[in-house]
């Protein structure tokens, strides 16, 4: 089984940046495309906001594009994402998996809270 644990979120001011990690375990990260989702307060649904290839090819939702950068490492199983010009409206817990998400469980995500 998956596991995935994200980390590097906190508190940062509008404008601000943040970089935040995903390390995966498991033989197969290499070869499945990996995306950031990101689950705001009092929200149940989780949105996808960046995604991956295993090639390197990377896509982004429409409210994020220009601002968030998502690469990966296949032989660290790692995939990042550098936030820069964060806005109150990317608050939120944040959390990496496959793209589609895997069936099995999430990791517990890291908080992004953007505010002055």
């Amino acid at each position: 089984q998956v596991q995935l644990v994200e980390s590097g979120g906190g508190l940062v001011q509008p404008g601000g940046s943040l970089t935040l990690s995903c390390a995966a375990s498991g033989s197969v990260f290499s070869i499945r495309p990996m995306a950031w989702y990101r689950q705001a307060p009092g929200t149940a649904q989780r949105e996808w906001v960046a995604r991956i290839t295993s090639s390197g090819i990377a896509d982004y939702a429409r409210t994020v594009k220009g601002r968030f950068t998502i690469s990966r490492d296949n032989a660290k199983n790692t995939v990042s994402l550098q936030m820069n010009s964060l806005k109150p409206e990317d608050t939120a817990v944040y959390f990496c998996n496959f793209f589609p998400p895997t069936t099995g469980p999430w990791g517990q995500g890291t908080q992004v809270t953007v505010s002055s």
